[in-house]
């Protein structure tokens, strides 16, 4: 009985302790985001309340919204659709053989695996915003620098989980295929590929879903696209207009999310 009580308060004492341990994090993390709050203003209950009114001004303008210049948006929508589709595709292109160097699996070798990595992490710090604007003053204002900016950061994120996907595929079908004598090229197509190409499939569409969204941020920067209509609207302080393309750019947003989810369920 001496023994059992004393493995009792033993488990008991590591329970305790185990649970101000989490505790401890739980009020550290909550401290981290209070102190966030108050640095940027979230606590400032009386700036908060003065722009109340302003906001519900500005949210009155906007109604009811002005639908006038309707036909004129047709091209800049067809713009946004054309460059997240354009530079997710861009993306796709150049995250697969980045993805293969970037896998400790597939690399054909360290320094491969390194550059790999390095290539991914600085397309994937690197905001589209800022993007956007280098390649504007690059190659001038339009879809290109938009297409450029949204490809070039989407590739750090796809070829990160195109590595990740190709890093826990299953051995067997690799072995096999050594067995029978493929090369390292024949292995990657017919036995690492098809294991990942469900992953692939949903990476694509999630990441399409997204540049469709980025691509209408990008228009603040000169990119084209609706985002350069809502920018400009905004400018003019045509509220009622702005109104009126944020209702488009819902729809457009639910037509791609549905079209997007219709994708993946046959391709995955």
């Amino acid at each position: 009985m001496m023994v059992t009580s004393n493995k009792f308060d033993s488990l008991l004492r590591q329970q305790q302790r185990s649970w101000y341990i989490s505790l401890t994090k739980t009020l550290t993390l909550l401290g981290i985001i209070l102190v966030s709050f108050g640095s940027v203003g979230l606590l400032d209950g009386q700036r908060l309340s003065e722009g109340v009114p302003d906001l519900i001004g500005m949210v009155g303008e906007m109604f009811p919204p002005d639908f006038s210049r309707a036909l004129d948006w047709i091209k800049p929508l067809v713009d946004t659709i054309a460059m997240s589709i354009a530079g997710t595709g861009m993306a796709i292109a150049l995250s697969l053989p980045l993805s293969l160097g970037a896998a400790r699996n597939t690399t054909p070798h360290p320094f491969v695996y390194f550059l790999s990595r390095m290539i991914l992490n600085i397309a994937r710090a690197i905001p589209e915003l800022i993007l956007g604007i280098l390649f504007v003053a690059a190659v001038g204002f339009g879809t290109l620098p938009g297409v450029l900016a949204l490809g070039f950061h989407s590739i750090g994120m796809v070829g990160k989980f195109f590595a990740e996907a190709i890093e826990h595929t299953d051995n067997s079908p690799i072995e096999a295929a050594k067995s029978a004598g493929a090369n390292h090229l024949q292995i990657i197509f017919h036995s690492i590929f098809p294991q990942i190409f469900p992953q692939i499939a949903d990476v694509t569409f999630y990441r399409w879903e997204y540049n469709f969204r980025a691509s209408m941020v990008l228009g603040a920067v000169g990119a084209g696209g609706i985002g350069f209509e809502i920018i400009g609207a905004l400018r003019l302080l045509k509220y009622e207009e702005v109104s009126a393309l944020l209702l488009v750019v819902l729809i457009m947003v639910t037509l791609v999310d549905s079209l997007s989810n219709y994708l993946r369920q046959k391709f995955i």
